[in-house]
């Protein structure tokens, strides 16, 4: 069952030297090379465009988001009920960041197995397991 990639994920493996730079890349060509089936969404997408452009790199967003589409051509769309499934989340945990509670919906709605994230908003959540992604190297699909 595939793992959903948040954001960071795709920011720290294109970005400048950082402790998880290279957790990123490795979990990055695991897909890459078919050794792991992850799925993101266009919630991603969009927030990577974001927080680059707004980090005055409107290059690097545009390389890093088209990267994302070409890696991931069956993107999980946003969706009513996604958004009504985040509003729950908002409801049930207050301090939730929207985004983040978006991307728990996504995760619940679709089925799949966890988020990987360096997020630790993700750690409360009942609903969705969350995976560090300091520690998504030692992560099997099978366990």
């Amino acid at each position: 069952m595939p793992v959903f990639l948040d954001t960071n994920v795709f920011l720290f493996a294109a970005g400048a030297d950082h402790p998880l730079r290279e957790a990123s890349q490795q979990l990055l060509r695991r897909v890459t090379q078919g050794d792991l089936a992850a799925k993101t969404s266009t919630e991603v997408v969009q927030e990577i465009l974001y927080v680059l452009r707004r980090r005055n790199l409107p290059d690097v967003a545009l390389k890093l988001a088209r990267s994302t589409l070409a890696l991931f051509p069956d993107l999980l769309p946003v969706t009513r009920a996604d958004m009504a499934a985040a509003c729950g989340f908002l409801d049930r945990y207050p301090e939730l960041p929207t985004r983040d509670a978006v991307h728990a919906a996504t995760v619940l709605n679709n089925g799949l197995s966890a988020v990987i994230s360096s997020d630790k908003h993700f750690q409360g959540l009942v609903e969705v397991r969350w995976i560090p992604l300091a520690q998504a190297h030692a992560f099997s699909e099978e366990g």
